[in-house]
């Protein structure tokens, strides 16, 4: 006959003397959460791969950030990454889109995704439950334990990429995403709120971790949980799904506080996701619970909770994504793709206005306003032959904007869009040679990169144009 947790964790027999018995229970009440959570932290740190990654995230970030800066050639197709000469802020962003693909999904993996888990490789659970005398407290005293670890982890990334690109580029304005400028001080308080934004997401693939952890036990496939989530969310952003369904996904912030650097704040995607995220991570951690309640520790070999996996665990996760999605239809009426010409029009006419004045003051040409330029866009797909809207990679804008400077003459561009699933898209310059079709320009100090060759955007899915 077996028994649960709640059983191993029974007080003292009465047949056992009352001094015995009384000592047991003042021992046990001794064992407070404070300790047990002490305990659990001290075991994690102990752990030499949780050591090293505690080492890299604190250093390695800081010498990426430090190389690349000082290449001639800068990770372009990343995020900010062709600011990175630029601002001392953009490498810490191009590291933070990094670590929402791969380095926190991993993260999550290894910390949360074994916290359980080790006890079943070490068989030791009996003596656990025996010291700690309490189910509850154990799975508060790790979760805790692994949540401390990650935010570390996480701040270290954030902490040591920031420094570095500071010390190396220095605390200069930063480019935001529609090619507007942010002076120091803002671009500070958002890179720090970006990094913020991203616990959210990372929270959420923990709790996971800690579903496969308690649930498959020994197997590996429980330490890889969050990660193969991650690659699944991954790739389902990749596809042409609805914004609904996009942003019912609890990874979707990994890639929405790209929001924060434009003007203004694509604040709605940046909430639901953030919201979203929460809620899985607080779903996942009650449904661990459960399972770790309910689990067979006395069973060495087997604890038949595979079953359980997928009723405790799977099944309600898939009911929550389907209420999310449709509560998200019901509010936003985001039942497309959130793509279509007007958003991308005004995307690109907007990041076009404002590199363009960039590109004047660095040229020594004559300042002018945004209103004064009066730019718009004309794009289609295809040529006109596929209906402008969704993502893809032959999106082609004309843009025109008036020179004030030069009586009533109009300016034209070409630019060739590759428009992503997610909204965000890469525009590269087709000419003319001396707006666009070089990626340096010839300035008083020498040559410059041209801010207008290549520059990177992002659709609000949910915003519709006025």
């Amino acid at each position: 006959m077996t028994s649960t947790v709640a059983e191993l964790a029974e007080p003292a027999k009465p047949s056992e003397p009352a001094e015995v018995a009384g000592t047991r229970d003042a021992s046990a009440r001794r064992f407070s959460m404070a300790r047990a959570y002490r305990f659990e932290l001290v075991k994690l740190l102990s752990q030499w791969r949780i050591r090293a990654l505690i080492l890299v995230c604190w250093i390695v970030p800081a010498i990426f950030v430090a190389a690349v800066s000082q290449q001639s050639s800068l990770p372009s197709d990343t995020l900010f990454g062709r600011w990175m000469h630029a601002s001392g802020w953009a490498g810490s962003l191009v590291m933070l889109g990094f670590s929402g693909s791969w380095a926190l999904p991993l993260l999550a993996s290894v910390v949360a995704g074994d916290v359980f888990s080790s006890e079943d490789r070490l068989g030791t659970w009996r003596h656990l439950l025996v010291a700690v005398r309490s189910p509850r407290r154990i799975f508060a005293a790790k979760t805790l334990a692994s949540l401390t670890v990650l935010l570390l982890l996480v701040m270290g990334l954030a902490v040591s990429s920031i420094g570095a690109g500071l010390a190396v580029i220095g605390a200069h304005p930063l480019v935001g995403i529609d090619g507007h400028l942010l002076a120091p001080a803002d671009a500070a308080g958002k890179v720090v709120l970006a990094w913020i934004c991203v616990l959210a997401p990372t929270l959420a693939l923990a709790a996971l971790g800690l579903i496969g952890s308690i649930a498959l036990g020994r197997s590996p496939i429980g330490l890889l949980v969050p990660a193969l989530v991650a690659l699944g969310m991954q790739l389902a952003q990749m596809l042409p799904l609805p914004a609904a369904v996009r942003l019912a996904l609890p990874g979707y912030a990994l890639i929405a506080w790209s929001g924060l650097f434009s003007s203004p704040i694509q604040l709605a995607p940046l909430l639901i996701s953030v919201g979203v995220s929460l809620v899985w991570a607080v779903v996942a951690t009650v449904l661990a619970y459960q399972l770790f309640r309910r689990r067979d520790f006395t069973n060495i070999t087997h604890d038949k909770s595979a079953r359980r996996a997928v009723t405790v665990g799977m099944l309600p996760l898939a009911a929550l994504l389907a209420v999310t999605v449709l509560v998200l239809n019901l509010s936003t009426g985001a039942t497309a793709s959130g793509i279509d010409q007007g958003k991308v029009q005004r995307s690109v006419a907007t990041a076009f206005a404002h590199l363009y004045r960039l590109q004047a003051k660095e040229l020594n040409r004559p300042d002018v306003t945004e209103a004064q330029l009066r730019t718009s866009a004309s794009c289609n797909r295809g040529s006109g032959m596929i209906q402008p809207s969704g993502s893809g990679n032959d999106w082609r804008c004309t843009i025109s904007w008036h020179l004030p400077d030069v009586g009533a003459a109009t300016g034209t561009a070409i630019y060739q869009l590759d428009v992503s699933p997610n909204g965000r898209y890469i525009a590269d310059g087709d000419g003319p040679q001396e707006v666009n079709g070089y990626f340096l320009m010839h300035t008083a100090t020498g040559d410059a990169p041209n801010p207008l060759w290549q520059f990177d955007g992002v659709v609000d899915l949910l915003h519709s144009p006025s």
